[in-house]
């Protein structure tokens, strides 16, 4: 089935799914926050088609997600890393991995756990705050326009 495009849509979440709302995709963008490099390592950790892998990687390089990068250790393989764009997905999967953990697991069903690495402790979970520091919630937010610029 054809996707259909939202570039030209206002909302950011439509336009930011058209980039990223493959699974493949995201799954890629997290091994790649865990220090997977290479595409044996992404294809080894994922098990996805080496096709499909290939895809995924260069729409990610396309929307500059990821760049490629000579091998660190001086072979003549390439490395696929996260740019500075690609870093700042980081909140989305850390919001992501907190609802699955929440929504998806069974009570006492093993899972993971962030932990802060300086001090070994888990991470506290997200939050939205106002302006002024307040606690936000779905009820205390709204969604306008922004005016197009000139």
């Amino acid at each position: 089935m054809k996707r259909t495009s939202m570039e030209g849509v206002a909302c950011p979440v439509a336009r930011s799914l058209d980039v990223m709302g493959d699974w493949w995709s995201l799954l890629i963008v997290r091994d790649a926050m865990l220090g997977l490099r290479r595409f044996g390592e992404f294809q080894k950790s994922l098990g996805v088609a080496k096709n499909i892998l290939s895809q995924r990687l260069k729409h990610l390089m396309a929307h500059g997600i990821l760049e490629v990068q000579p091998a660190s250790d001086g072979s003549a393989w390439q490395e696929y890393v996260l740019t500075q764009k690609g870093r700042r997905l980081f909140p989305v999967l850390v919001a992501l991995r907190e609802w699955g953990a929440e929504h998806c697991f069974e009570q006492g069903e093993p899972r993971t756990v962030m932990l802060d690495t300086a001090q070994g402790l888990p991470v506290k979970p997200l939050e939205l705050r106002a302006a002024d520091g307040r606690l936000l919630d779905l009820q205390d937010t709204r969604l306008v326009r922004e005016p197009a610029e000139r």
